[in-house]
């Protein structure tokens, strides 16, 4: 029997995959988990129909992951805080505030976006990787001063 693989199978292949079985594997284990649908020409148009949509849906969100990233890039922050003698900071800024940085800005970007390794904790000049995506990270450079 020709099936139409709905889910990834061990041992029998990857969804999306056209495959021949035993009449019995098929009617007795794959059909009724709803691993499978018999191969007819409907079926194959409409996996390949949805796997075409999927596919352009990924491709416009990195092309606007890869624009976010590059208008990023472009983009300089200025952080004001309390600081004491030497430029050290009272308190520390952290993902929070450079993500309410951006959202003043017009960028939509979460705290857990924003990849500190650890508080910035003293006035500088500083080059924060800001994760859009998975593979699209930009550079934000942010600026924190020190106020007296």
């Amino acid at each position: 029997m020709k099936i139409l693989l709905l889910k990834d199978v061990p041992g029998l292949g990857t969804r999306g995959q056209v495959k021949d079985v035993k009449d019995g594997y098929a009617r007795n284990y794959l059909l009724p988990r709803e691993l499978v649908v018999e191969a007819t020409e409907g079926n194959i148009r409409a996996v390949e129909g949805h796997k075409k949509a999927v596919e352009d849906h990924a491709r416009r969100e990195r092309t606007e992951a890869e624009d976010m990233a590059s208008r990023l890039s472009q983009t300089v922050l200025e952080i004001r805080t309390r600081s004491g003698e030497g430029g050290r900071l009272f308190g520390a800024v952290t993902g929070q505030h450079v993500a309410e940085a951006l959202a003043a800005r017009g960028f939509r970007v979460s705290k857990k976006q924003v990849d500190l390794d650890e508080p910035i904790k003293i006035a500088g000049f500083y080059k924060v990787p800001i994760r859009i995506s998975q593979g699209v990270v930009a550079q934000v450079d942010v600026n924190v001063v020190g106020t007296t």
